[in-house]
C-alpha cells in the first residue's frame, strides 16, 4: 500500500470507529476507538481461526507488520502531539509545579526504570541491562494518552499541571534513557553510547540540546510573529516549527520530544501573550486543537491494530498480568519518592501520590520503543507484556482516573 493509501485508510477507520463509539459506546473518545479498534483485531483473528481458508487475518498481519508504526509515530506525530500538547500548558502554572515536575521527569524516571527493570530481570530469567531497557520504555507516561484523558477528567488545576507538564518532560528524558540503555545492552548494534562517559555524554547532547533548540526556535519563531498579523500565515509558522523543528532536532542528534515541548511551551505562553491577536490566538489555539484530536484518534486507532504484530502465548500473557503490577510499583516509586522529598517545602493535594501514580498512562510511545529494539530471543517478549501494560492503563486507568481523582482530591489543601 502507498502512503496515501495507508493515510486514508486510518482516518476513514478512526472516523468510522468514532462514530460507533459515539453512538454506542460513549467512551472517552481516544480510548474508545482504541476499544472498537481491538475488538475489530480479535474478531477478524477468530474469524481466521474458524474459517482459516480466508486468511483475511493473515493479510492483515503482514500489513501491519510491514508498516512501521515505530517510525510513524517517534520521526513524525509524535512532535505534532507533543507541541499540540504544550500549546497548552501555562508557563506561569508550570512554574509553580517545577520542583516536582522534573523530580518525577528525572529521579522518577530513573527509580521506576531500576524497580521495573530489576523486578523483570527475576520474574523472566531475562539479562538485567535488556530488562532494565523494558524498565526504561515503560516508565515514562504518555503525553498524549495522559493529555487525552485529562481533557475528560475536570481536575483541579494544579494537579492537572502536575500530571500534564510532568508527562511532557519525561517523555523526552525516558527516551533518551532508553537510547543510552539499548546502547549499552546492544552495542554491537548500531546505538549511540558506549560506556558510562558515553552514556552521560549523550544525556547531556540529547537532553540539553533538545532544550535549548525548542527554546531558540521557539524564541525566533516568536520574533517574527511578532511583526505579523496575518492569522493563517501565523498558524503556517506553529506548524513549520513543530516539523521543522523536531526534523532538525533528529538531524542534530538532540531530543526531538524534548525540543518539541521546550517550543510549544514558548509558543502556548509568550508568543500568545505578545505575539498574536486574538483573532490569531482564537485560530492557532483551535487549528492545534483539531490536529490533536485527529492525530489522537489515529494513533489509539494504530494502538489497537498492532495486536497484530504481538505474539501471545500463555506464557507472555501470565507475565505479562505479573508486569501491571510491577509497572504500577515502579510508577509508585517515581511519584513517592519525589513528593516525599518535595514536602518539606510546600504542601501538595490530597491524595497526589495515589492519583498522580494510578493516572500515568502508558501508550504508544511504549509501544514504539519496544517495536524499535534490535531483533533479540526477547524482544518478542517485551513487545507483548509492553502491549499488555498499555491496554491496561489505557483502558482500566484511563477510565477510572477521572472518579478517583474527584474522589480523592476533596478536601482540597493548599497547593
Amino acid at each position: 500500500m502507498t502512503l496515501l493509501q495507508i493515510a486514508s485508510l486510518l482516518i476513514v477507520l478512526a472516523a468510522a470507529f468514532g462514530t460507533i463509539n459515539y453512538l454506542f459506546l460513549k467512551l472517552p473518545s481516544a480510548i474508545g476507538i482504541l476499544v472498537v479498534a481491538l475488538f475489530a483485531s480479535l474478531a477478524l483473528m477468530g474469524l481466521d481461526v474458524l474459517v482459516p481458508s480466508l486468511g483475511v487475518a493473515t493479510a492483515i498481519r503482514a500489513e501491519v507488520t510491514a508498516f512501521e508504526f515505530s517510525d510513524a509515530l517517534l520521526e513524525g506525530m509524535l512532535g505534532l502531539l507533543l507541541f499540540a500538547g504544550a500549546l497548552h500548558v501555562k508557563l506561569a502554572d508550570l512554574r509553580q509545579q517545577w520542583v516536582l515536575v522534573s523530580l518525577m521527569a528525572t529521579i522518577g524516571v530513573a527509580l521506576s526504570t531500576a524497580v521495573v527493570g530489576f523486578g523483570f530481570s527475576w520474574l523472566t530469567g531475562m539479562p538485567l541491562l535488556v530488562a532494565l531497557v523494558f524498565g526504561s520504555l515503560i516508565s515514562p507516561t504518555d503525553p498524549v494518552a495522559v493529555l487525552g484523558v485529562l481533557r475528560e477528567a475536570n481536575l483541579q488545576k494544579s494537579l492537572e499541571t502536575k500530571i500534564a507538564g510532568e508527562s511532557l518532560f519525561n517523555d523526552g528524558v525516558g527516551y533518551v534513557v532508553f537510547l543510552i540503555l539499548v546502547g549499552l545492552a546492544f552495542p554491537t548494534d548500531d546505538h549511540h553510547g558506549s560506556g558510562v562517559s558515553g552514556a552521560v555524554m549523550l544525556f547531556v547532547q540529547e537532553a540539553f540540546g533538545g532544550a535549548m533548540l525548542g527554546i531558540i526556535l521557539g524564541w525566533l519563531t516568536f520574533r517574527v510573529m511578532r511583526h505579523i498579523d496575518d492569522y493563517s500565515l501565523e498558524v503556517l509558522l506553529t506548524l513549520a516549527l513543530a516539523m521543522g523543528g523536531y526534523t532538525l532536532a533528529v538531524w542534530l542528534h538532540v531530543s526531538a520530544p524534548i525540543m518539541a515541548v521546550c517550543a510549544g511551551l514558548l509558543i502556548g505562553d509568550v508568543g500568545t501573550k505578545y505575539g498574536m491577536s486574538a483573532t490569531t490566538k482564537q485560530y492557532v489555539d483551535g487549528f492545534w486543537q483539531l490536529i490533536d484530536e485527529i492525530l489522537n484518534a489515529i494513533l489509539f486507532l494504530m494502538i489497537g491494530f498492532e495486536v497484530f504484530a504481538v505474539a501471545f502465548n500463555w506464557d507472555f500473557v501470565t507475565i505479562g498480568a505479573a508486569s501491571i503490577a510491577l509497572a504500577l510499583v515502579g510508577r509508585l516509586a517515581a511519584v513517592w519518592v519525589p513528593v516525599t522529598l518535595g514536602r518539606p517545602f510546600r504542601d501538595y493535594s490530597a491524595g497526589i501520590v495515589p492519583i498522580m501514580t494510578w493516572g500515568g498512562l502508558k501508550g504508544g510511545i511504549s509501544v514504539a520503543l519496544a517495536l524499535s529494539l534490535p531483533d533479540s530471543e526477547w524482544k518478542p517478549l517485551i513487545l507483548t507484556v509492553t502491549y499488555i501494560i498499555v491496554l491496561f492503563s489505557i483502558i482500566v486507568q484511563g477510565l477510572t482516573i477521572a472518579p478517583l481523582a474527584k474522589r480523592l482530591s476533596a478536601p482540597r489543601v493548599p497547593d
